[in-house]
Order: structure tokens, then sequence, then C-alpha cells
């Protein structure tokens, strides 16, 4: 019964040796001659690939290329998105100081609180710094 795969044969043919010759066409001159294994060639185009695989992320990301992906968007667009993503924490900010002086308010009007019992440091509503474009 024949064995359908068998690891000995197949690292005996990895390490097998094997000669590549390049010949002058015209002279039969050996021009240069290199004596490799199976293994020896995987090894070299693999690394040959996870080099220019990481070269070409590389050249990506860290140069202006990344700019002609599709949906990354341009640099103005980008900084709009920080200048909005500024503003808009800014105004939640605002909004919730405003609540929190609002349900303040109503406890002292209902009389559910005393207006010494309040914090005056909670009802303060800070200045926010304006961005600028």
């Amino acid at each position: 019964m024949a064995r359908l795969f068998d690891a000995t044969d197949t690292i005996k043919r990895l390490r097998n040796r094997y000669r590549l010759v390049i010949m002058n066409d015209d002279t039969f001159e050996e021009v240069i001659t290199f004596k490799l294994t199976r293994l020896s060639v995987y090894i070299t185009f693999s690394t040959i690939f996870v080099l220019l695989v990481g070269l070409t992320v590389a050249l990506i990301t860290f140069t202006n290329l990344k700019y002609y992906l599709p949906g990354y968007g341009t640099q103005s667009q980008r900084r709009e998105l920080i200048q909005y993503k500024a503003r808009i924490d800014s105004l939640e900010k605002s909004v919730q100081f405003k609540d929190q002086y609002l349900d303040n308010l109503k406890k002292v009007l209902s009389g559910n609180m005393k207006p010494s019992a309040l914090d005056t440091a909670t009802l303060e509503i800070p200045e926010f710094e304006r961005v600028t474009q």
C-alpha cells in the first residue's frame, strides 16, 4: 500500500542539489553556474516577497501616496474633520453644563434644594476656546 504523503521524501526533495548553468548561446561557454536547492529557492523568493510587500506598505503609509487610495480623503478634508470634532466636543460640554444648570434650577424652584446647598462651581459655564480655521 502506497503512502500518500511522506515527510522524509519531501525533505529529501527540498534538499536535493541542482545546478543552474547560464551559457552563451553562440559559444556554449558557461557564463555563470549556481548550485541551488529547492529550499534555498523558496526561502529566497519568500524573502523577496516579504520585503517588497513591506516596502510597498511603508511607501504608502509614510508618503502622500495614501491620499490616492479610495476612502482615505484629502488633507484638507482631514483638517476639516478634526476642526469639526473639536467644535462638537466643546458644544457637547456646553450643553452638558447647561443641562446641569437647568436641573439645579428646577430643583431650587420646586423646593427640593436650597440655593445655599448648590455647588457654585458646577453652575459656572466656562468659556470655551474658539476653534480657528
